[in-house]
């Protein structure tokens, strides 16, 4: 419990930071989510109205969702030509901080992301797309949305791991690959005849919110993040931030 109110004073404290930060934080996130919201509502709506398992549907969610669980404020953006995490992670360590309350603020900043972001996300794609409400009543999309949601958090607890090992170039170029990876394992299944985003709207059409497979991401997500989370503070631990 200690640790967990120690992380939240670290969390709300990066809130009031400055009222500009905010504010940028929450307009390019508006903007972001409205944008990638509207590609994947037409896309996803496109591959709905065919009926058929087109690619890029699987492409978008697999690539994007991941994004999810990130905050897009100033310090991030310039996390590549400024290593804003390892300065971050050296500061932080100076004070001391123990690793524990480092990595759980981290997770807090993931939920408060995946909340922010998810909600405006497929906020915007549900209302941006006929064909998918028409397909999917607001219960049914909800469970949608949680799948995806299940999923983001299994990648979140891969990219919390890297972001807390390597230097931002290296973070850059990890996320790159992941993101490539994730397209062509889209284009995989693709290829075996499957379509992962039809398969979670049947899923949802059928179970709504008692979705097994819903229930299942969700759970898979929770144990990689507590799985992650174990081997980042070994690697704090050992890791040199000169």
């Amino acid at each position: 419990m200690t640790t967990l109110k120690h992380a939240w004073f670290l969390f709300r404290g990066d809130q009031r930071v400055g009222k500009w930060n905010v504010l940028f934080m929450l307009v390019f996130t508006t903007l972001f989510m409205l944008y990638i919201g509207a590609l994947s509502s037409m896309i996803i709506d496109d591959v709905i109205a065919d009926g058929s398992g087109k690619v890029m549907g699987d492409f978008m969610l697999l690539v994007m969702v991941p994004l999810l669980g990130f905050t897009f404020s100033k310090r991030r953006v310039k996390y590549l030509s400024d290593d804003t995490y390892t300065r971050t992670l050296a500061y932080m360590r100076g004070l001391p901080i123990p690793a524990a309350v480092l990595l759980c603020k981290r997770k807090i900043d993931a939920i408060f992301a995946f909340v922010l972001n998810g909600t405006l996300f497929f906020g915007f794609m549900y209302a941006l797309g006929p064909h998918l409400r028409g397909e999917l009543k607001l219960a049914a999309f909800a469970a949608f949305a949680l799948t995806w949601v299940g999923y983001g958090l299994v990648m979140a607890g891969i990219y919390i791991l890297v972001e807390f090992s390597v230097s931002g170039k290296m973070y850059f170029i990890i996320t790159l690959v992941l993101m490539i990876a994730s397209s062509g394992v889209a284009a995989l299944i693709w290829l075996a005849g499957g379509n992962v985003m039809n398969f979670t709207v049947e899923c949802s059409q059928n179970w709504g919110l008692a979705s097994p497979l819903m229930w299942g991401t969700l759970l898979a997500g929770t144990v990689s993040v507590q799985l992650f989370s174990k081997w980042t503070i070994h690697r704090l631990k050992s890791r040199d931030l000169v």
